[in-house]
Formats: structure tokens, sequence, C-alpha cells
């Protein structure tokens, strides 16, 4: 439950921005009217245009994310601070350390590696003595793939688990900027330090300390056919980072998944010979993009074409968007379970706002698991998250895999 001391129960930050502003409209409508929720930024006048745009006289925070002090005083005037303001590899990691610090519960929708890394270095033993429940990867990453393992291991009644898979079945919906943006971010980053590209890639680079491993070759990657649908499948663009988030929720409960667990994510193509020549484009697209993004002649070509930070798909886009996944686990005894995840949203932005602005609101206002530290959506919220998610058109439906 948020800090009824605190001038405010939940502060958006990065409120004016693409997902921020789609994030606020969602809060205005799913929020209870006695929420104490103010929208922070670094512009007072678009604050001031966006509270009259959406018709409510929430108080505004004037606040640069870069800006130490005044990222202290947001985290100490609140319970909870959702933020939207990336790349958090370059601009997250005060605000993460001072909402540890204050005892505030966080949330934000990073897709970083390296700065999830980061802040459970510097943040977790903090936030276990503050109380604070520090929250990354509340969009798309990472809450389908986290709730999903996370429900069907439940209604498995626990681990160990031999393998669990992620089934992209469909998704359409447009890319941001600021997305751009993070990923040109971290993998610049990576590109003089040999340490970050082993953290990307590593199942285990958020679970620190000593533990049974499965060797990293031993995960099966490249394409695939899926026997029950006969479609060929490639492995999906964020399935490394959302692995990572998976296996830190099995760190986080006692390896409760299981210390051998084998995850992975992969997406559906087509059946017959375009599926799995489609499934190996799509197989190699991360490695052409993550080349193009990081070498500079085709960076600037990359950066006059891609959209800017702050930019989003259009209306007609979000409007046809829509995913559909199907999160399966395997028990080394007992039988196998799915949960579907699915949404009529565009997955990284109506959808990531609904996903966000939800977890806000938990971290706010719902009777948690007594968990404090950096944290995952399904440790930190869990059922109290499914449920919220659920009456907001979304389905996350377990049941025994036929």
């Amino acid at each position: 439950m948020t800090r009824t001391d605190r001038d405010h129960d939940l502060v958006l930050l990065g409120a004016t921005g693409f997902v921020g502003r789609l994030t606020a409209e969602h809060l205005v409508a799913s929020a209870p009217k006695d929420a104490r929720i103010a929208l922070a930024g670094r512009s007072p006048d678009k604050l001031r245009k966006l509270t009259k745009q959406l018709g409510v006289d929430w108080p505004t925070v004037v606040v640069d994310s870069s800006d130490t002090a005044a990222v202290e005083r947001l985290a100490a005037s609140t319970g909870v601070v959702a933020t939207t303001v990336g790349p958090y590899l370059s601009r997250g990691l005060p605000l993460a350390t001072a909402c540890a610090r204050a005892g505030t519960s966080y949330a934000d929708l990073t897709g970083e590696s390296a700065f999830v890394a980061r802040s459970i270095a510097a943040n977790h033993g903090i936030a276990g003595a503050s109380g604070a429940r520090i929250v990354h990867s509340c969009g798309f990453d990472s809450i389908p793939s986290d709730l999903g393992v996370g429900l069907s291991a439940e209604a498995a009644g626990g681990g160990p688990f031999v393998e669990a898979i992620a089934q992209v079945r469909s998704i359409r919906g447009g890319v941001s900027g600021g997305t751009i943006d993070s990923l040109r971010q971290q993998l610049l980053a990576a590109q003089s330090d040999a340490r970050l590209w082993r953290l990307i890639s590593d199942p285990f680079a958020l679970t620190p300390g000593p533990s049974v491993r499965l060797p990293a070759g031993s995960i099966p990657h490249g394409t695939s056919r899926d026997r029950a649908t006969g479609r060929w499948q490639a492995p999906f663009v964020m399935g490394a980072f959302n692995r990572q988030i998976v296996q830190r929720s099995n760190y986080l409960t006692g390896w409760g998944y299981g210390q051998l667990l084998r995850y992975r994510e992969v997406v559906d193509t087509l059946p017959g010979v375009r599926g799995r020549a489609l499934a190996a484009a799509v197989d190699v697209l991360p490695v052409v993009l993550g080349g193009a993004l990081t070498f500079p002649p085709t960076r600037a070509v990359l950066d006059r074409l891609l959209p800017a930070p702050g930019e989003g798909p259009s209306e007609a886009t979000m409007e046809r968007g829509r995913f559909s996944i199907d999160v399966d686990v395997y028990p080394v005894d007992g039988r196998p379970m799915r949960t579907r995840v699915a949404a009529p949203y565009d997955p990284g932005y109506r959808g990531t706002a609904v996903m966000l602005g939800e977890s806000a609101l938990s971290l706010a206002l719902d009777d948690l698991p007594d968990h404090a530290g950096v944290l995952t959506p399904m440790v930190a919220m869990g059922q109290a998250l499914a449920a919220r998610l659920r009456a907001h058109r979304f389905t996350l439906d377990t049941s025994p895999l036929p």
C-alpha cells in the first residue's frame, strides 16, 4: 500500500512524452477518483497543457531526471513513481536509487539488461531495507513473459520445470523513437565494453550468486517448427531480455521454477517453405539491425529514417494493434500448463500504457506480497496485477496443455 503521509500516492514522470501521455490517459480512465496522482516532466507549459487536455486538476511537478536533488525530492514526495523517461541506461539510475533510499515504490518500462543489472547492484539491498519495491520492465517487456510463466507455474503446483516456452502467436503494432533510442544507446555502450555484450546475452545476468545453471548452449536457439500448428518459428526479438526477467523471478522465489529451467521465446511465422524462409529472416534481423545501428554510416541513415525519441506510431496503427502469446511450462512431475496472454492493444504503446498504469496503481493501492528490493512484476504484484489487467480487456487464462 502507498505511503499516506506523503503528498501523492503516485507520480507519473515523463507524462508529456508519447507513452507517458498514453499512460496518463489510462490513469484518468482507470484510477479511483480519490487517488492522489501527479504528473511530472521537464516543461511546465507542456504539463499544464496536458492536464487541460485530460480534463483533470491533478498537480504537476517540474523535474529533470538528470537533476539528482530534484529527483530525490520527487521520490520523497510520493508513495510510487512510474517513469517513461529513457533511455534508462543513461537516465534512469538516479531515480531508481532515490526511490530505493526513500522507501518509494517504482515502476518503469526498461528493456535494457545493463540498466537492470546496475540497478540490482546499487539498489536491491537498500530497497530491501527501506521496504521499496523497485520493479523494472512493467510494459510489453516483460509483463506477458513474466506473468505468463508465473501464472502457469502456480497452476502447475510449483516447480521444478524442465522447460518453459513463450510462443508469440500474433503481434501487430508500431515502433516508437524512444524504443529505438534505448536499443541504440545500449548497443553503443556495449560496443566499447565487452562485459556489456556478455551481460546482454547471459540468461542469468540478473541472478547474482552461486547456482546450478545450464550451459547457455543447452538452450535451443535458431529456427524451429511447431509440431502442433505446422508453423515455423524464429527467436523473438526481445526473448533474450525477457528470459533474464523470468530467471530473476525464478531466483527471487528461491529458484521456485528450478535451477535447470530452460526458458525461451519464439514467434510464429507461416507453415511450409515460405514460413521457413521468413523464420530464417526474422532470426537474423536483430543482428542486422544491431550492426546497422552501431556502424556510423548506416546509423546516420537510420537516424534520418527511424522515428526520433518522443515520436510514435499513428493513431490508425495503434487502433489495429493486438498481440497473443501462449506461455507453456513443463514440470518435472505433473501436467504441462499453458497461460494465454493476449490483448486488443498495440503491444508497445497502448498495451504498454495499460500495463504500466495498472502496475503503478497496484503498487500504490493493492495489498501485495511482503517483498521488497529490486523485483519483477510477478514477484512484486503477481495475481493482483493479473486481476487488474483482466479488468482492462487482457486475457490471462491458464489451462492444462492438451
